[in-house]
């Protein structure tokens, strides 16, 4: 019944969530919605940003742009998925293009989910819980 009350406020107090994006609008927005659920937050600008902080803040899950400038998100996603370290951290593509070549494309390199922009506060919150249920409940 616990369970049912905390899901009810979104709560996501504790977990920590990595958005990477090229787009200050997107960082600002899922910061926001994240935080509120009381979530911790980094933010990355692309790819290099994310795989230099990734080790310091070790997310539980992991938001990416797909179309990012000097590492895209597909590259991105495949170096956090070879590192041993990271290979159970799931890793959910955002995309502005809602394409099967794009779902298809991001679970090649070991994404877990896919979400389209622009997302709402409810869709992202619903992935992460998704995501850090299966975790806790899965390992």
């Amino acid at each position: 019944m616990a369970e049912s009350t905390a899901e009810a406020k979104g709560s996501l107090a504790g977990v920590k969530v990595m958005v990477i994006d090229d787009s200050n609008t997107i960082r600002r927005s899922a910061e926001i919605f994240l935080l509120q659920a009381g979530a911790t937050v980094i933010l990355a600008e692309d790819g290099f940003d994310a795989l230099a902080k990734i080790a310091d803040h070790l997310p539980e899950v992991v938001f990416v742009d797909i179309m990012m400038p000097r590492l895209d998100g597909y590259q991105t996603c495949a170096l956090i998925k070879k590192n041993p370290r990271f290979a159970a951290t799931p890793v959910v593509m955002l995309s502005s293009k809602d394409g099967l070549f794009d779902r298809a494309r991001g679970r090649m390199v070991g994404s877990s989910e896919y979400l389209t922009k622009p997302f709402t506060k409810d869709s992202l919150l619903k992935t992460v819980g998704a995501h850090v249920r299966t975790e806790a409940h899965g390992g």
